[in-house]
Protein backbone atom coordinates (compact mmCIF):
# COMPACT_ATOMS: atom_id res chain seq x y z
CA UNK A 1 0.00 0.00 0.00
CA UNK A 2 2.85 2.71 0.92
CA UNK A 3 4.49 1.93 -2.60
CA UNK A 4 1.36 2.00 -4.22
CA UNK A 5 1.11 5.86 -2.54
CA UNK A 6 4.44 6.81 -3.09
CA UNK A 7 4.76 5.32 -7.04
CA UNK A 8 1.26 7.81 -7.09
CA UNK A 9 3.06 10.66 -5.25
CA UNK A 10 6.41 10.42 -7.73
CA UNK A 11 3.98 10.62 -10.36
CA UNK A 12 2.06 14.29 -9.92
CA UNK A 13 5.50 14.77 -8.64
CA UNK A 14 6.64 14.45 -12.24
CA UNK A 15 3.99 15.75 -13.75
CA UNK A 16 3.67 19.08 -11.56
CA UNK A 17 7.62 19.35 -12.31
CA UNK A 18 6.56 18.72 -16.51
CA UNK A 19 4.08 21.80 -16.06
CA UNK A 20 6.23 24.04 -14.62
CA UNK A 21 8.94 23.32 -16.90
CA UNK A 22 6.67 23.64 -19.86
CA UNK A 23 4.61 26.81 -18.62
CA UNK A 24 8.46 28.59 -17.40
CA UNK A 25 9.79 27.98 -20.80
CA UNK A 26 6.59 29.66 -22.32
CA UNK A 27 6.31 32.64 -20.18
CA UNK A 28 10.42 33.63 -21.18
CA UNK A 29 9.11 32.59 -24.84
CA UNK A 30 7.04 35.63 -24.28
CA UNK A 31 9.57 37.39 -22.62
CA UNK A 32 11.92 37.29 -24.84
CA UNK A 33 9.54 38.00 -27.69
CA UNK A 34 8.18 41.12 -25.85
CA UNK A 35 12.30 42.01 -25.03
CA UNK A 36 13.13 41.97 -28.66
CA UNK A 37 10.69 44.11 -30.20
CA UNK A 38 12.28 46.87 -28.06
CA UNK A 39 16.46 45.78 -27.54
CA UNK A 40 16.96 44.25 -30.94
CA UNK A 41 14.80 46.24 -33.67
CA UNK A 42 14.63 45.16 -36.90
CA UNK A 43 15.37 41.74 -36.33
CA UNK A 44 15.76 40.67 -40.68
CA UNK A 45 16.42 44.13 -42.05
CA UNK A 46 20.08 44.50 -40.87
CA UNK A 47 22.53 41.96 -41.17
CA UNK A 48 23.62 39.90 -38.17
CA UNK A 49 27.28 41.89 -37.76
CA UNK A 50 25.28 45.60 -37.65
CA UNK A 51 22.62 44.89 -35.53
CA UNK A 52 22.69 47.28 -32.28
CA UNK A 53 20.80 46.44 -29.30
CA UNK A 54 18.48 49.47 -28.18
CA UNK A 55 20.19 51.69 -24.96
CA UNK A 56 18.76 55.16 -24.03
CA UNK A 57 20.73 57.75 -23.84
CA UNK A 58 21.26 59.03 -20.27
CA UNK A 59 20.56 62.44 -19.13
CA UNK A 60 24.08 63.52 -19.42
CA UNK A 61 25.18 61.94 -22.23
CA UNK A 62 22.19 64.25 -23.70
CA UNK A 63 23.88 67.26 -22.34
CA UNK A 64 27.33 66.23 -23.06
CA UNK A 65 26.41 65.61 -26.98
CA UNK A 66 24.58 69.02 -27.07
CA UNK A 67 27.80 70.73 -25.14
CA UNK A 68 29.57 69.22 -28.34
CA UNK A 69 27.45 70.72 -30.93
CA UNK A 70 27.15 74.34 -29.68
CA UNK A 71 27.68 76.81 -32.47
CA UNK A 72 26.78 74.78 -35.18
CA UNK A 73 23.44 74.68 -37.14
CA UNK A 74 22.11 72.83 -40.10
CA UNK A 75 20.80 69.37 -40.88
CA UNK A 76 21.13 66.46 -37.93
CA UNK A 77 21.01 62.95 -38.43
CA UNK A 78 20.39 60.84 -35.44
CA UNK A 79 21.69 57.29 -36.44
CA UNK A 80 19.36 54.67 -34.13
CA UNK A 81 17.05 57.56 -32.32
CA UNK A 82 15.05 55.18 -30.30
CA UNK A 83 12.83 57.19 -28.15
CA UNK A 84 14.04 60.12 -29.71
CA UNK A 85 15.53 62.00 -26.86
CA UNK A 86 18.63 63.26 -28.50
CA UNK A 87 16.66 64.51 -31.47
CA UNK A 88 14.37 66.30 -29.15
CA UNK A 89 17.66 68.07 -27.38
CA UNK A 90 18.97 68.69 -30.81
CA UNK A 91 16.01 70.52 -32.23
CA UNK A 92 15.30 72.49 -29.23
CA UNK A 93 18.34 73.80 -30.07
CA UNK A 94 17.59 74.93 -33.37
CA UNK A 95 18.62 71.65 -35.83
CA UNK A 96 16.37 70.22 -38.48
CA UNK A 97 16.66 66.65 -37.42
CA UNK A 98 15.86 63.67 -38.86
CA UNK A 99 15.86 59.99 -36.26
CA UNK A 100 16.69 57.24 -38.01
CA UNK A 101 14.60 54.40 -36.23
CA UNK A 102 13.56 51.18 -37.78
CA UNK A 103 12.23 49.75 -34.40
CA UNK A 104 8.24 50.66 -35.03
CA UNK A 105 8.08 50.47 -31.26
CA UNK A 106 10.20 53.31 -30.49
CA UNK A 107 9.19 55.04 -33.93
CA UNK A 108 5.56 55.18 -32.78
CA UNK A 109 6.87 56.63 -29.41
CA UNK A 110 9.23 59.24 -30.33
CA UNK A 111 5.85 60.12 -33.28
CA UNK A 112 3.53 59.88 -30.27
CA UNK A 113 6.35 62.57 -28.21
CA UNK A 114 6.42 65.11 -31.47
CA UNK A 115 2.63 65.03 -31.08
CA UNK A 116 2.51 65.38 -27.82
CA UNK A 117 4.84 68.33 -27.55
CA UNK A 118 3.99 70.40 -30.57
CA UNK A 119 7.35 69.43 -32.12
CA UNK A 120 7.14 70.37 -35.69
CA UNK A 121 8.14 67.99 -38.47
CA UNK A 122 10.35 70.30 -39.73
CA UNK A 123 12.34 70.68 -36.98
CA UNK A 124 11.96 66.98 -36.03
CA UNK A 125 11.50 63.82 -38.14
CA UNK A 126 11.47 60.34 -37.59
CA UNK A 127 11.96 57.91 -40.29
CA UNK A 128 11.29 53.85 -40.73
CA UNK A 129 14.89 53.39 -42.76
CA UNK A 130 18.07 51.93 -42.18
CA UNK A 131 20.41 54.39 -42.07
CA UNK A 132 23.42 51.76 -43.35
CA UNK A 133 21.32 51.74 -47.24
CA UNK A 134 20.64 55.83 -46.70
CA UNK A 135 22.57 57.83 -48.21
CA UNK A 136 23.60 61.17 -45.13
CA UNK A 137 25.25 63.25 -47.82
CA UNK A 138 23.03 65.95 -47.03
CA UNK A 139 23.35 65.99 -43.42
CA UNK A 140 26.33 68.31 -41.44
CA UNK A 141 25.71 66.76 -37.87
CA UNK A 142 25.65 63.22 -37.27
CA UNK A 143 25.18 61.53 -33.84
CA UNK A 144 25.86 57.54 -33.31
CA UNK A 145 25.15 56.09 -30.11
CA UNK A 146 26.04 52.18 -31.40
CA UNK A 147 28.33 49.32 -30.57
CA UNK A 148 31.73 49.45 -30.57
CA UNK A 149 31.88 46.39 -33.02
CA UNK A 150 30.42 48.85 -35.73
CA UNK A 151 32.09 52.04 -35.25
CA UNK A 152 34.86 50.66 -37.76
CA UNK A 153 32.01 50.10 -40.54
CA UNK A 154 30.11 53.67 -39.80
CA UNK A 155 33.74 55.81 -39.76
CA UNK A 156 33.85 54.00 -43.54
CA UNK A 157 30.31 54.65 -44.01
CA UNK A 158 30.48 58.50 -42.93
CA UNK A 159 33.79 59.52 -44.87
CA UNK A 160 32.36 58.42 -48.22
CA UNK A 161 28.87 60.68 -47.92
CA UNK A 162 29.41 63.00 -44.94
CA UNK A 163 30.29 66.77 -46.20
CA UNK A 164 33.94 68.34 -45.22
CA UNK A 165 32.41 70.40 -42.10
CA UNK A 166 30.34 68.18 -40.96
CA UNK A 167 30.71 67.21 -37.25
CA UNK A 168 30.41 63.74 -36.11
CA UNK A 169 29.15 62.90 -31.94
CA UNK A 170 29.73 59.56 -30.64
CA UNK A 171 28.39 58.32 -27.68
CA UNK A 172 30.04 56.39 -25.47
CA UNK A 173 31.79 54.30 -28.21
CA UNK A 174 34.86 56.17 -30.10
CA UNK A 175 35.52 55.60 -33.95
CA UNK A 176 38.58 53.55 -33.85
CA UNK A 177 42.05 55.10 -35.60
CA UNK A 178 40.15 58.80 -35.76
CA UNK A 179 41.20 61.80 -34.46
CA UNK A 180 39.62 63.19 -31.59
CA UNK A 181 38.43 66.71 -31.78
CA UNK A 182 37.10 66.76 -28.17
CA UNK A 183 35.27 65.27 -25.67
CA UNK A 184 32.89 65.65 -22.67
CA UNK A 185 32.38 63.71 -19.49
CA UNK A 186 33.80 60.50 -18.32
CA UNK A 187 32.43 56.76 -18.05
CA UNK A 188 29.57 55.38 -19.49
CA UNK A 189 28.83 59.11 -20.66
CA UNK A 190 32.05 60.03 -22.13
CA UNK A 191 30.95 61.81 -25.72
CA UNK A 192 33.07 62.55 -28.44
CA UNK A 193 33.40 65.02 -31.29
CA UNK A 194 35.10 64.46 -34.69
CA UNK A 195 35.32 66.78 -37.68
CA UNK A 196 35.11 65.06 -40.82
CA UNK A 197 37.72 67.46 -42.53
CA UNK A 198 40.56 66.97 -39.65
CA UNK A 199 39.96 63.15 -39.83
CA UNK A 200 40.71 62.96 -43.75
CA UNK A 201 43.60 65.30 -43.63
CA UNK A 202 44.60 62.69 -40.73
CA UNK A 203 43.73 60.01 -43.08
CA UNK A 204 45.22 60.91 -45.91
CA UNK A 205 49.15 61.10 -43.81
CA UNK A 206 48.68 57.58 -43.09
CA UNK A 207 50.48 54.57 -45.07
CA UNK A 208 46.97 52.56 -46.02
CA UNK A 209 44.49 55.75 -45.49
CA UNK A 210 40.31 54.72 -45.39
CA UNK A 211 37.36 56.20 -46.98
Amino acid sequence: MEDSIEMILQEHSSSYTSRLSACTGALFTCFYGVWSLFVLPGFRRVPLNLKVPYLPSSKGQTLNTMKLLEGRTGHLADLGSGDGRLVFAASSAGFKCTGFEINSILLAYARSKASWTGVPSSQATFVNKDFWKTDLSSYNNVIAFLAPGVMGVLGEKLLKELPDDARVIACRFPFPNWPLQSSVGSGLDETFAYDISSVRSHLRQEPNPVY
